[in-house]
């Protein structure tokens, strides 16, 4: 029978995602990177806490939190500005609104 080794199939998954990414907006690989840096910083912390100890628990707690609570926020607004995944009966604001929007509930 015909089959396909694993390097193959995982060649070919890698390759379907690469050339699909590179069809999606500008704005949506911004909220992508952010999420991302979010990510890491959250990791880089628990990196730190795992060699260095959880002395202050509570500082340690706040930070990773937060940076998992940016996150969920910026796959909320990736959600929102994503066209594909966009209802237009329930967001009919612009990108630009939402952004401002995001922005705004974040500071506060």
């Amino acid at each position: 029978m015909g089959r396909t080794s694993s390097k193959e199939d995982a060649g070919a998954l890698f390759h379907s995602l690469r050339s699909a990414y590179a069809a999606t907006p500008v704005n949506l690989k911004v909220i992508d990177l952010y999420m991302g840096f979010a990510i890491f910083t959250a990791l880089i912390q628990v990196v730190y806490m795992a060699i260095v100890g959880s002395f202050p628990f509570n500082s340690f707690l706040s930070g990773v939190l937060s940076c998992v609570g940016t996150a969920v926020l910026a796959v909320c607004l990736r959600i929102q500005v994503n066209k594909t995944t966009r209802n237009s009966r329930i967001y009919h604001l612009s990108e630009l609104l939402q952004i401002l929007f995001f922005a705004t509930w974040y500071s506060i």
